[in-house]
């Protein structure tokens, strides 16, 4: 099971180059509100876009944090190194961390 993160420690790993944000929501989600560094690949287009995954941290979000720990799973079930983000993009707006919209 990957390790859960706060929204915090995310944009902490983000600020020092440590992770790449991985959201894996739908696009209409993307659209609506995102992190503006983060690499947008939605959950069920992973398995055919993996190549598109850098070889760094990869700390996954998605609105609430459940479909992002799947993924997290998966991702380390794969060999890749992968954290959840608790709470998601919903924790991350709360925490009045950037976001763009549209």
């Amino acid at each position: 099971m990957p390790r859960d993160i706060s929204v915090l420690e995310a944009a902490q790993l983000l600020d020092d180059g440590r992770a790449v944000l991985l959201d894996v929501r739908e696009p209409d989600e993307w659209t609506a509100v995102r992190a503006p560094a983060a690499l947008h690949i939605p959950m069920r287009q992973l398995s055919t876009s993996a190549h598109l995954l850098p070889d760094q941290l990869l700390a996954c979000i998605c609105h609430v944090g459940a479909r992002s720990a799947v993924v997290a799973e998966a991702l380390v079930g794969a060999g890749y190194d992968a954290v959840n983000v608790r709470g998601g993009m919903d924790a991350w707006e709360t925490a009045g961390l950037p976001v763009e919209r549209g």
